[in-house]
């Protein structure tokens, strides 16, 4: 009987449509009942032939109108509550509305109206109450049947609700029973503690707690639904889950959800990414659209990890065209697709070429008058940079003074630079190269807003920041790829840091410090505390649901050409200002003199054009005093200038 019961996973429609119409007669009949003291023969002095009529017909065009028979009797929720007593309102003003017709005309009312208001309440109670008990029941079966995964779910509110309905509608295709049960919820709010939600006990969220439930239940899946979580509490939650191979996942804001409801494959495994010990940022979006709505916005190095992120966010800001600057064709293109289903009301403007080609540049702007620059295109690889200095130097440098030359012709309002920690006490190539852009773009700026007579008020900024999680070529997705290869994982050194932040929220303080810069300005943005790469790699390997050394090696290498066992974001001799954001700071940096510098740079540039890498590498250590080189073939020329006044551009 129970399994054959249990088959009938959805009741059909004309059922529950039966039911319903049942019950608002039932509602009907208690009223007359209660409002006449049981009088029977002053009860069957009124019409009710005409009354089961009504009912058929007014309450059958109520019920299809709103649907209350379209929702699963088992999962009942709020919402079915809700359509429920818009149902048993929506006919009793029908039926006080057939009262005042009757009553013009016959002088009589169809149905007293204290009946139509105890029929409202008794029909509202009828059709909830058997829906609840349908529920309860099928809950109570589950109970008594194989249940494969006991699930606990991280945070009580609404959103832990809609999990776990979305968890338990889940069923074994073959077995016919579900693929999960909620045994408990965790909540940080104290006031929840010691309740139940929808009959699920709710416990305080703690390592403590999660002990306890392990006994009890033998949990092996955990769901974060809150999405503001604090981070650091939700790091030691995971991080326990970990621990104990417990397997934890996530669910997306209410904002993102499915036509306004969770689906099961939203529900997904938790990142990397997710586990970043950082806050929700607060944008100043009123200046952000002050500084783009209407205007026609530059990216440079469109199709990178940043660039492309960077589009995304500027899209929403009502932009009146978009630049698409790369030298990637196809990766270009995909960007392109992608930004016009985003954003079909902006222009987006692809534009095929490469920063070293001045020419092709000034036909970029002249086509276009970007009014602002977002220069994002460079070569970031260290290795790779240290092995090929001169085009390092010919795109990172002159690539990024071809760029800020023509926004300085054309009239651009801003030009901001994008720059990397790797450009602080530099001790490799591609940092170098970064810190000697910086200075340009810094000494440009100083110079055309202090010469007598320049016309031009072009601001120009630079943003410093550390590594991006996900980025092209970044450690994350490196790991990934060899986990999936059943490793090993290579890491350079047991105690190799690095700053992370996420893609998105680099992108976003770019867009903040750009907003608010007037002009010179290096902004560093709050990186949080440093990451030691081991332990990076040990989280993913459990992540993947793994054990390090056991399912995947970590192996270490040894560090690499031009690699720092650290990063920084701020030389020895540089302090910082803070500004009305907390996580951007300027850096009080060493200004030199512009025409100096560009005569320095353009020998560096003829250098790395004739392919002279030893002397273009011992030409960036004079313009940059700092730059030690570390791990690489190119400590020669710190030994050898070893004892001998550095020459400091002034």
């Amino acid at each position: 009987m129970l399994p054959t019961l249990y088959q009938l996973r959805v009741v059909p429609r004309w059922i529950i449509f039966v039911i319903d119409l049942a019950c608002m007669y039932a509602a009907l009949c208690c009223g007359f009942l209660l409002r006449f003291n049981f009088n029977f023969p002053e009860i069957f002095r009124f019409d009710w032939s005409g009354i089961l009529v009504a009912v058929l017909v007014v309450n059958g065009i109520v019920f299809t109108a709103l649907r209350t028979y379209s929702g699963i009797i088992r999962h009942t929720s709020m919402q079915d509550a809700w359509r429920v007593l818009i149902a048993a309102a929506a006919s009793s003003g029908v039926y006080s509305l057939i009262n005042v017709g009757k009553s013009y005309n016959e002088g009589d009312t169809f149905i007293p109206y204290s009946v139509i208001l105890i029929g409202f309440l008794c029909a509202f109670v009828l059709m909830l109450f058997y829906r609840l008990l349908v529920k309860v029941t099928f809950d109570q079966l589950n109970n008594g049947r194989s249940i494969r995964t006991h699930v606990v779910i991280y945070g009580a509110g609404y959103a832990g609700t809609v999990t776990r309905n979305v968890l338990q509608s889940q069923v074994h295709q073959e077995q016919q029973v579900p693929l999960a049960k909620v045994v408990a919820f965790i909540e940080d709010d104290p006031h929840s503690w010691g309740k139940q939600l929808e009959g699920v006990p709710i416990h305080p969220a703690s390592v403590k707690t999660l002990n306890k439930l392990l006994r009890r239940y033998g949990f092996r899946q955990l769901v974060i639904t809150d999405e503001l979580l604090n981070s650091p509490h939700k790091n030691a939650i995971v991080d326990w889950c970990l621990a104990n191979k417990v397997k934890v996942q996530h669910i997306p804001p209410i904002a993102q959800w499915i036509q306004g409801g969770l689906q099961a494959k939203q529900i997904k495994d938790i990142r990397i990414e997710d586990l970043l010990n950082r806050n929700v940022i607060r944008l100043d979006s009123k200046a952000i659209s002050a500084q783009l709505t209407g205007k026609a916005i530059l990216i440079t190095g469109a199709a990178g990890s940043i660039g492309s992120e960077l589009v995304r966010q500027i899209v929403h800001f009502k932009p009146l065209k978009v630049i698409l600057c790369d030298q990637a064709e196809s990766p270009l293109h995909d960007l392109a697709l992608e930004i016009k289903e985003l954003a079909p009301h902006v222009e987006i403007c692809s534009f095929l070429g490469d920063i070293r080609d001045n020419r092709r540049i000034a036909q970029l702007f002249d086509a276009f008058r970007p009014q602002v620059v977002f220069h994002a295109a460079a070569y970031k690889h260290v290795p790779m940079m240290e092995l090929t200095p001169d085009t390092a130097v010919l795109n990172n440098i002159m690539g990024t003074i071809n760029v800020a030359e023509r926004a300085l012709e054309y009239g651009a309002e801003k030009f901001v630079m994008v720059s990397t920690d790797k450009a602080v006490n530099p001790t490799n190539v591609m940092g170098a190269t970064k810190r000697i852009a910086e200075i340009y773009i810094q000494a440009l700026n100083n110079f055309i807003h202090t010469e007598a007579g320049a016309t031009s008020r072009t601001a120009f900024i630079t943003t410093r920041f550390g590594n991006v999680l996900g980025s092209n070529g970044s450690v994350v997705p490196h790991f990934k790829r060899l986990i999936e290869k059943g490793g090993p994982i290579t890491v350079t050194h047991p105690e190799v840091t690095r700053y992370f932040m996420t893609i998105p929220e680099a992108c976003q303080l770019v867009l903040e410090a750009g907003t608010m810069g007037n002009g010179g300005e290096v902004y560093v943005f709050d990186m949080g505390e440093p990451v030691r790469i081991t332990d990076l790699a040990v989280k993913m390997i459990q992540l993947s649901g793994l054990t390090p050394e056991r399912d995947i090696r970590i192996v270490y290498t040894g560090l690499r050409p031009g690699e720092k066992l650290y990063e920084e974001l701020l030389a020895h001799d540089e302090n910082v200002l803070p500004t009305h954001h907390h996580k951007i700071m300027i850096a009080r940096v060493a200004e030199y003199d512009f025409l100096m510098v560009k005569k320095q740079i353009r020998e560096l540039i003829r250098l790395a054009q004739e392919g002279k890498s030893w002397k273009t590498v011992q030409h960036m250590k004079m313009l940059v005093p700092e730059y030690k080189s570390n791990n690489s073939v190119f400590e020669e020329l710190d030994a050898a200038n070893a004892g001998q006044p550095a020459t400091v551009v002034a």
